[in-house]
């Protein structure tokens, strides 16, 4: 087999594709063949050291992907060789094999796109448990989705539509909000031109929007808090601008607003049945053509490097997928 390595924390441009030899999967785990693989954020923090999760050098990245199950290790029942999983490893996905506990392995029912498998549950587990159990979303409340061109964020912006909810998606170019509007999103906003209070202010009538999806973090921040409708929620998902803002807890008080934190890991590891039942509801939708990944390009595996530069350039819209022929 082959696998990108991290053996510093150096960030992508140190990662090394190496031969390896191909592992046997150990009692309670599976052999994967890995078809694709998605680059999430946190996989740009893990190589340079910056993500919460920090495994022990040499180790492979790759948080999620998708393949055909090729060997069981001993106490493995419910899943088979040729079956159809993607998996939630935390690492290991970017190479043509892994082995994985197959607590973290998920069978994709039939008709489920291997490589939607690869840039699903990531995302879309996210924005599941962000906007219908943290956020308590209501049909026809008012959702702003910042970041909305990005993996989450589309995510967020089909989960939203399903749930009956109108939605002000927030990108950083017109290109971006054009693949928005594309997507269903009601109203969009340029969050780098115009006055962003105004324009949300106007689109909602003076109300303001009733949750806010967060995955950007930064100056943002405030000027949209301060948007928020009486007993909004503000989801707080991730950093992507690199900066975590402070804000003025007065603001909250005055609107009777909630700060809501969303740390779908966690969430994942501590509440497996939670997590299920989200899962289920989302492969429903997925089969209803209600959501589906976006995805921005597919690389060869042994490109990931320039699938990271993409990245890190934040010109990325949806996924990235690096696949093994």
């Amino acid at each position: 087999m082959h696998a990108w390595l991290c053996e510093t924390l150096d960030g992508a441009e140190a990662l090394q594709w190496k031969e390896w030899p191909t592992p046997e999967p150990k009692p309670g785990e599976v052999r994967i063949a890995i078809r694709a693989a998605s680059l999430n954020f946190p996989d740009l923090l893990i190589v340079r050291g910056q993500y919460q999760a920090k495994p022990p050098l040499p180790f492979v990245p790759g948080a999620e992907f998708a393949g055909v199950v090729e060997a069981v290790g001993e106490g493995v029942t419910h899943l088979k060789p040729g079956d159809a999983v993607a998996a939630l490893a935390g690492t290991g996905g970017f190479a043509t094999h892994a082995c994985v506990d197959a607590s973290r392995v998920l069978p994709l029912p039939p008709g489920f796109a291997l490589e939607d498998g690869a840039a699903f549950a990531f995302t879309y587990g996210t924005s599941h448990h962000a906007l219908i159990d943290r956020g308590q979303l209501k049909a026809g409340e008012t959702v702003l989705v910042l970041g909305a061109a990005g993996g989450v964020g589309t995510a967020a912006l089909q989960i939203a539509k399903a749930a009956g909810a109108r939605v002000i998606a927030a990108a950083s170019s017109d290109e971006k909000c054009a693949l928005c509007r594309q997507l269903g999103a009601d109203e969009t906003l340029n969050y780098t031109t115009g006055d962003v209070r105004a324009v949300l202010k106007a689109m909602t009538g003076g109300k303001g929007p009733d949750v806010v999806y967060d995955p950007v973090g930064g100056d943002l921040a405030e000027p949209v808090f301060r948007s928020l409708a009486w007993r909004g929620r503000y989801l707080v998902i991730g950093f992507a601008q690199g900066t975590i803002p402070a804000l003025p807890w007065n603001l909250a008080l005055l609107k009777g607003t909630s700060v809501v934190g969303v740390f779908w890991g966690e969430f994942v590891r501590r509440e497996p049945a939670a997590f299920a039942a989200a899962m289920r509801q989302l492969m429903q939708w997925y089969a209803q053509g209600l959501v589906k990944p976006v995805i921005d390009q597919r690389l060869p595996m042994a490109e990931l490097q320039a699938a990271y530069a993409r990245m890190g350039s934040r010109q990325v819209m949806g996924k990235l997928l690096l696949v093994n022929a």
